[in-house]
């Protein structure tokens, strides 16, 4: 005989009523390179005389990008990476300045220098150049500038890759703010490229699938990925992917937010997806391993008190903010 409570409860609650049966990992940090406070006004790019009117503002500024390396004024706690369009081209061999939009009214731009030269800056007292990731992981400028600088690396980069035309070989130039190419031979027109790659964790029930590339630091394990392929839909590379790391055949996939990744240019598409099966078939060339977690296990490595010293990556990355998001019951297949 069944009986029926005096007081139903719904079989699958909204996500946002359920309540938060995780462990109690803090406060919830900010994702690396999203939401910028820049409006990038497009619309600007194609009207010269306005983006030149907006150059020339008092608090106009630049992003100072030497290949892999930023260029920033060393301060008192953080570093400030603006400089005066001026300042930036006098850093030495300046070849592209993009437009990247402005912040209330105030333009910001960035202006790319070679490698070697942001190199012999680093010899300057006043200065700090290293590294995008050393950046963001350690830091060392307020988070309102990663999404701006993240922007203007990818757009620089993409400039030093597309400097010939891939339709007759010609060299093209730079228009519309250096958001485009042009050809002046054939008349091909080329834009920047952004490459969608998939970030998924895979689940099952109270486990998830973490693997180990050989490129991580020794004991840090994260989320599987890949590139998106041409004519495929994310769901079918999350399990695409999946299957051909690690032999897990998924199930239902599930969107959770995604992160621009400017090493060089992708899009970071992060998701989590249901497993179907237990047994994993590593392939050697793309991971060194991978293993089921416990949701225990992985609370501890977010927190850093894995008793084996594991740990995932950190807040700077989406891999951190999936598995996160699962470990504190904020994910449903339902």
């Amino acid at each position: 005989m069944h009986c029926t409570p005096p007081c139903p409860v719904p079989v699958s609650a909204p996500m946002s009523s359920r309540p938060n049966l995780g462990p109690n990992l803090g406060p919830k940090p900010r994702l690396g390179y999203t939401d910028s406070r820049l409006e990038r006004a497009a619309e600007l790019r194609i009207d010269r005389a306005a983006v030149d009117t907006m150059a020339k503002g008092a608090r106009a500024g630049a992003y100072v990008i030497g290949g892999e390396l930023i260029v920033t004024r060393k301060g008192a706690t953080v570093c400030e990476p603006l400089f005066t369009l001026e300042e930036a081209r006098g850093f030495g061999g300046a070849a592209e300045t993009i437009f990247l939009g402005h912040l209330n009214g105030d333009g910001r731009f960035g202006v790319g220098i070679p490698q070697d030269a942001a190199e012999a800056l680093k010899t300057r007292d006043d200065l700090m150049v290293t590294d995008l990731r050393s950046i963001a992981v350690q830091g060392l400028v307020d988070n309102d500038h990663l999404p701006p600088i993240a922007e203007a690396k990818a757009v620089l980069q993409w400039h030093m890759r597309h400097r010939f035309c891939s339709n007759c070989g010609h060299a093209t130039d730079p228009v519309c703010a250096g958001w485009k190419r042009d050809c002046p031979r054939c008349k091909a027109e080329h834009f920047p490229r952004t490459d969608p790659v998939v970030i998924m964790l895979i689940i099952d029930g109270d486990n998830c699938l973490l693997g180990r590339s050989p490129r991580f630091a020794p004991t840090m394990w994260s989320c599987l990925a890949g590139f998106i392929e041409p004519g495929e839909a994310l769901e079918d590379a999350v399990k695409r992917e999946t299957r051909e790391e690690a032999g897990i055949v998924c199930g239902r996939v599930k969107y959770y937010r995604s992160q621009p990744w400017p090493f060089p240019m992708s899009l970071m598409i992060g998701c989590h997806a249901e497993a179907l099966n237990r047994e994993i078939v590593v392939d050697r060339t793309e991971l060194e391993d991978a293993r089921w977690f416990s949701k225990d296990e992985i609370a501890q490595m977010l927190m850093r008190t894995h008793p084996d010293g594991l740990f995932t990556p950190p807040p700077v990355a989406i891999a951190h903010h999936i598995i996160r998001a699962w470990v504190e019951d904020e994910t449903s297949f339902d």
